[in-house]
């Protein structure tokens, strides 16, 4: 099963196993991809689908160094390259837009982080002088915060001008979107804070403005609901991801990314309550293949795998043969040259098309 083609909404897919996206931190300082960017993406086309590194859809969404962008001319035309490179190769690949909200510091970006609320999380980020803590961030306010939904989707529109085949909205890993789903990071008394249908509201209008950009079939959007991720607290977890995925099941997005937090009974609940596409990613899972077998016979349509796609550009082929795989160099994971980004291997194989 995991190597048989899906349809998502009319995007052929040739199996079932999905890149994950995975921070690399090796655009330029304009937040144009590099050189080596196209090749990177280019040598895993044979993933069923690749969802790419996070991209901001603005200056403002920026919080890491060398992260790239979507918000001007020359970004889109950088990503161009590597869209028609991946195309090229036989692949499909979705941008993944991402605000880092107040997970930032001015020496990275020269501005300060922006952030449901003013509340600093306790958080480390490296910045060109070594590990800094984040600082307190500045709220946005409620025009601020409408503004930046019309952000991404001016970058969803951006991205269908690069040549992506959809985009992925970051929800997840303590970003601004999941940001306001927190109530230690949410602390507003507006419309997009207080009730859990408040906090969810930013989220939802951001799905909504994207999908009315450049169409619904073109959308989806990742969570990782309870994970703690950077400093987040989510105690009601269970009364706010069942309203979210609800009111997201309206906008018929293509797709769902799970990435699966410690509740069981929440990722169950989940995989209940989404009625299109749900791709899983397992953080838990002590091998691809461990997840993969997992989540297929749960009731995930797809799965997606992380550092496991950053080693091994030709995983599918090395799953489906039961290959030895490279293990990850997570000392090259993040900045850097060719090293550890383009120069892992592929399967060297026999006449036979077995393995060496």
């Amino acid at each position: 099963m995991p190597f048989t083609p899906f349809d998502l909404n009319g995007l052929r897919l040739p199996n079932r196993l999905v890149m994950a996206p995975m921070t690399r931190s090796r655009a330029y300082v304009d937040g144009i991809p590099s050189s080596l960017t196209a090749l990177y993406y280019a040598q895993r086309a044979s993933a069923g689908l690749i969802v790419t590194e996070g991209i901001q859809p603005s200056h403002a969404g920026k919080g890491y160094m060398n992260t790239p962008g979507l918000h001007t001319d020359e970004q889109v035309a950088g990503w161009r390259e590597v869209t028609d490179a991946v195309h090229t190769a036989g692949g499909r690949i979705f941008a993944q837009l991402m605000h880092a909200g107040r997970i930032g510091h001015p020496d990275n970006t020269g501005h300060v982080p922006l952030a449901p609320s003013a509340v600093r999380p306790a958080a480390q980020i490296f910045t060109p002088t070594g590990p800094q803590d984040v600082p307190v961030p500045v709220e946005l306010s409620t025009g601020e915060v409408e503004a930046t939904v019309q952000d991404f989707a001016d970058a969803a529109r951006r991205a269908v001008e690069a040549g992506f085949d959809g985009v992925e909205l970051h929800g997840a890993n303590g970003y601004l979107i999941h940001q306001f789903l927190s109530q230690n990071a949410n602390l507003r008394d507006d419309r997009f804070g207080g009730s859990a249908e408040g906090r969810i509201r930013f989220a939802v209008e951001t799905a909504r403005a994207v999908t009315e950009a450049i169409g619904s079939s073109r959308v989806g959007i990742r969570i990782s609901p309870a994970t703690g991720a950077q400093d987040l607290v989510e105690d009601d977890a269970h009364e706010v991801y069942p309203a979210l995925v609800s009111a997201l099941a309206e906008l018929d997005l293509a797709y769902l990314h799970l990435l699966t937090g410690p509740s069981d009974e929440l990722n169950a609940r989940i995989l209940e309550l989404w009625p299109n596409t749900l791709i899983v990613n397992d953080p838990s899972a002590a091998h691809p293949a461990e997840a993969v077998e997992r989540w297929l016979s749960r009731g995930a349509d797809l799965v997606s795998l992380g550092q496991y796609f950053l080693a091994n550009p030709d995983l599918p082929l090395r799953l489906r043969l039961g290959a030895p795989l490279n293990e990850p160099d997570l000392s090259t994971a993040f900045g850097g040259d060719h090293r550890g980004y383009t120069d892992y291997p592929p399967l060297a194989l026999h006449p036979a098309g077995n393995p060496a």
